[in-house]
């Protein structure tokens, strides 16, 4: 009875041990998992990360690979526009070829394969035949943007009278229809009060370099005191000191008195994914490119040129009617420009030479198939009822715009797409091209060089050695050599790049 017991009790104790390290087990196991399910997450969550890391690095190069490239078809243009001597010829003479407008199809050949297929439709051949054409696993989106073609906010900034004169007549008549009345009526978000001519001087007073009031009446014609600049920045709850110096950015804008959401949202930039809406910049030469601007900012040139004085600056149907005249021409002229020069520009707004004269042939071009003398703009507002512009003077108004764009904006998505995962990199350049030479012209230079140049006799042209370089400069620099790497190569001057 007694070793009966002892067993049992032996049997116990083993089932109590065995349970007692199976809950062990459990509970060893039970970590584990959870250990192993932490190690799991992580390494999957660095693993992810490290796809993405790759992802954007892929889709960063692409979109430089995209800027560049939009760089070379820009340089390209004069040689494109060599090449269309007979298209010209419909339309009265040579004029700048708007290439970058048709850049992500152009540059398709060099994307992935929806962009291939782009290119495809628009050159009717397959860049499958050619060899280390586009891009595998990634691609990129892309647009680019005439700054030339918008109202440049910085030419204040030269400080001369005239162009801050100038630059107020256009912000007047971009801001000054009726119907944008109730934006300028109101509180801002200062809780001022800020009309029309306050915010007009607000702009102008961050630009120019000196301390005086800007005027914004360009509707006057008496001499006016100009007064030194205001204190409102200094009596903000979080002041800051007005800039007195150029924008650097769009996004800068949003630090000058008046300029609302409202504000921006009207004037500035209206449609955030088009950038072609865009009616304002910061960057560009100054003069606009009538041929590229679109109808709003057209409008506001003729107010400027006729100091508000159109009657389509104070009628909303008569503006209306402009704008329906610009779009009913740029139907008939599908991709090419509109004015040959600034001054076919001037003489549509004045209505002149509108008919050829008894017995004369009909002019060149689209003008002279509608019936025109030169200037196809002015038959068709003829024809809508449209009266002439009365310009305050034509020949600041030719001065004030031009028919070649020179500054451009690139807006260049590279992305990789991996399943449902899309990395994707966004980068705006400015790129400049005043004063770049073409890409021909390059080449012959360093062919003239190398000495591999002809003359005029046809054999190798004499080059003559380079100057002396002073003794004063370090090892391996010549005279010159700043002035060298300042000026601008075949694919311009990058003067903003911004990468998101």
């Amino acid at each position: 009875m007694t070793r009966s017991k002892k067993t049992v009790a032996r049997a116990r104790a083993l089932r109590k041990r065995r349970g007692v390290a199976l809950i062990l087990v459990l509970a060893a196991l039970t970590v584990l998992t959870v250990m192993l399910t932490e190690i799991q997450d992580e390494s999957s969550a660095e693993f992810g990360s490290s796809l993405a890391a790759r992802d954007a690095v892929i889709a960063e190069y692409a979109a430089k690979s995209a800027i560049n490239l939009s760089r070379l078809l820009i340089a390209a243009e004069p040689t494109i526009r060599r090449s269309l001597t007979l298209v010209f010829a419909l339309v009265g003479g040579p004029r700048q070829v708007p290439v970058w407008e048709y850049a992500d199809r152009i540059l398709g050949a060099f994307n992935d394969s929806d962009g291939a297929e782009g290119f495809a439709s628009l050159a009717g051949v397959d860049p499958k035949l050619g060899k280390n054409l586009g891009l595998k696993g990634a691609g990129f989106e892309l647009r680019i943007v005439d700054e030339d073609s918008k109202i440049n906010f910085n030419v204040a900034a030269r400080g001369d009278a005239f162009s801050q004169t100038r630059l107020a007549a256009q912000i007047i008549g971009l801001i000054g229809s009726p119907q944008f009345s109730p934006m300028f009526e109101g509180r801002d978000a200062d809780d001022q009060y800020t009309d029309r001519r306050t915010a007009c001087q607000a702009i102008i007073d961050w630009v120019d370099p000196d301390q005086d009031q800007a005027l914004c009446d360009p509707t006057s014609n008496t001499a006016q005191q100009a007064g030194s600049e205001d204190s409102f920045y200094q009596l903000l709850k979080n002041p800051y000191p007005r800039k007195n110096a150029a924008f650097d950015s769009l996004e800068e804008l949003h630090r000058v008195r008046g300029v609302s959401d409202d504000f921006w949202s009207t004037f500035i930039d209206p449609d955030p994914d088009n950038p072609d809406k865009r009616i304002v910049t910061v960057w560009g030469q100054g003069a606009v490119n009538v041929n590229t601007a679109n109808p709003q900012t057209l409008l506001a040139l003729v107010c400027q040129a006729s100091n508000n004085m159109a009657r389509m600056c104070t009628d909303a149907n008569e503006a209306q009617k402009f704008i329906m005249a610009l779009t009913m021409l740029r139907g008939f002229l599908p991709g090419l420009p509109m004015f040959k020069n600034a001054q076919e520009f001037v003489s549509a707004l004045q209505q002149t030479n509108t008919a050829a004269a008894p017995g004369a042939a009909p002019a060149a071009g689209l003008g002279g198939a509608l019936g025109g003398g030169g200037s196809p703009i002015a038959t068709i507002m003829k024809a809508l009822g449209i009266e002439p512009i009365p310009l305050v003077s034509a020949a600041e108004t030719a001065k004030a715009v031009t028919t070649e764009s020179k500054v451009f904006s690139i807006y260049a998505t590279g992305y990789v797409r991996s399943g449902k995962r899309e990395s994707s990199v966004r980068i705006h350049a400015v790129v400049d091209f005043r004063g770049a030479p073409s890409p021909q012209n390059l080449i012959a230079q360093l062919l003239t060089k190398a000495g591999l140049g002809t003359g005029s006799g046809g054999g190798a042209s004499t080059v003559a050695p380079p100057a002396a370089s002073s003794s004063t400069l370090p090892p391996g620099t010549t005279q010159g050599g700043i002035a060298d790497a300042l000026k601008p190569g075949p694919g311009g001057n990058v003067i903003y790049y911004r990468v998101d």
